[in-house]
């Protein structure tokens, strides 16, 4: 009798296990896939002004909720490891032509250049110039997207291809590029200045490249000419802050800081004979000892301290910091100005983010755009599982563009009628 019973609550037990295994399962799929999160539109931190309430007017996605892919574009884990790949397959290849520039210090400075497919909104001549993420390049399929989009929406672009970046592009010179050199980009812009000198530049910097955008107008007034707006998306504003929030494993930030660690080193090391060679002339402090602390770095901040800060003779890697990053430049950026990130970026920690909050309030140019979802330059759009190639993110910098080009022909119809009026008088 005993052992009947005993036969007959067994299913029952294995039952209530696989429920429970069910369970589990099902609470790390909601949890880690962040599937109780709401959909909204971006937070909005501006100063109330004539130019905000026309972007808000003229904007829509400024205002309009952001509803990414329904399983997965809640984490931004998956949104940053998807940005360059899976949601980008679909990608165009637009057609450019590349341009090399000699430094002053013997290294070549590579940007291709692509002419716009249709006639701008405004019917100005506008070019965009970009500067891609870290370590990237024209040939990224994130910045082949947004090209084609801008394109077609009637702007030539330029991009800049980062030093030592482009695999089949030899250093010239013992340097590669840095957190916050705006030599390269600088270069860039001067050469679309003097070839096309009715344009009008609109500037977008990704990730690192928003620093260095950022950076590069806020060093001198005159860099700032000709320029319409300036867009930086997903940057951290400030390397020495972000540097101790790069080595905790909140987020998993220390993980992504290994992998892009490990990435630069397989981009320093194919240009290992350009910049540890005996046969080239290397900066004084840059040692051949450096060369085997490369090979045991297992961050970023190692990999700046041993090579990057070297390039350009910063005594410790803080000063390198200080003086790359952007944070002590962007009050002086008197064009408009904006600066986007996600709420759930794992690698750009919350407490960077009042470095932009902070400007937002002060600077009436400015405008912080703030989204619940993204991750790290992702911003897919999308049904259920398979996103969109164009994202939410390609749309907003175009769709800020073209309000702002708006707004200055705007401002210049009417200073010409006032003019006109007071000749009359």
């Amino acid at each position: 009798m005993n052992a009947m019973l005993e036969t007959s609550e067994l299913p029952a037990v294995f039952d209530g296990v696989k429920l429970a295994a069910v369970a589990a399962v099902l609470y790390v799929i909601v949890r880690c896939l962040n599937l109780k999160s709401p959909t909204a539109p971006p937070d909005l931190y501006f100063q109330d002004s004539g130019l905000s309430r026309f972007l808000l007017k003229s904007c829509p996605l400024l205002t309009k909720e952001y509803i990414p892919p329904l399983i997965w574009g809640k984490s931004g884990h998956i949104q940053t490891a998807l940005y360059g790949k899976m949601g980008r397959v679909r990608s165009p290849h637009p057609y450019g032509h590349r341009k090399f520039i000699t430094m002053s210090d013997g290294a070549t400075s590579t940007f291709d250049l692509f002419e716009p497919l249709a006639e701008h909104c405004v019917g100005d001549d506008i070019t965009m110039v970009i500067c891609p993420g870290i370590a990237n390049h024209s040939e990224k399929q994130y910045i082949r997207t947004f090209v084609d989009y801008a394109q077609k929406n009637g702007y030539r672009c330029a991009v800049l291809n980062h030093l030592g970046a482009l695999p089949n592009i030899e250093l010239t010179s013992p340097r590669m590029f840095t957190y916050g050199c705006t030599w390269e980009f600088g270069a860039m812009v001067n050469y679309i200045k003097k070839t096309y000198p009715l344009t009008q530049l609109v500037v977008v910097g990704f990730s690192l490249g928003g620093n260095i955008v950022c950076k590069y107008l806020g060093e001198t007034q005159a860099n700032q000419e000709k320029v319409l707006c300036c867009v930086s998306v997903c940057q951290g504003y400030s390397a020495l802050r972000a540097q101790e929030t790069f080595m905790q494993w909140d987020q998993c930030r220390r993980f992504y800081n290994f992998l892009m660690a490990d990435n630069m080193k397989k981009i320093i090391l194919s240009h290992r004979q350009a910049l540890f060679g005996d046969h080239v002339k290397k900066p004084q402090i840059l040692e051949d000892t450096d060369l085997s602390r490369l090979y045991t770095a297992t961050s970023l901040m190692q990999i700046d301290d041993n090579v990057m800060r070297k390039f350009h003779g910063y005594n410790s890697l803080k000063e390198y910091y200080e003086e790359e990053s952007c944070m002590r430049y962007l009050h002086r950026i008197y064009v408009p100005l904006m600066l986007v990130n996600a709420a759930d970026d794992p690698l750009v920690h919350e407490s960077l983010l009042t470095i932009p909050k902070s400007l937002s309030e002060k600077r009436e140019n400015v405008m912080f755009v703030l989204p619940l979802h993204g991750g790290h330059l992702g911003f897919f759009e999308g049904s259920v599982l398979f996103p969109e190639p164009l994202t939410w993110m390609d749309k907003l910098v175009v769709e800020y563009a073209n309000a702002i080009c708006q707004w200055e022909r705007n401002k210049s119809q009417c200073s010409d009628t006032e003019q006109v009026e007071a000749d009359l008088e």
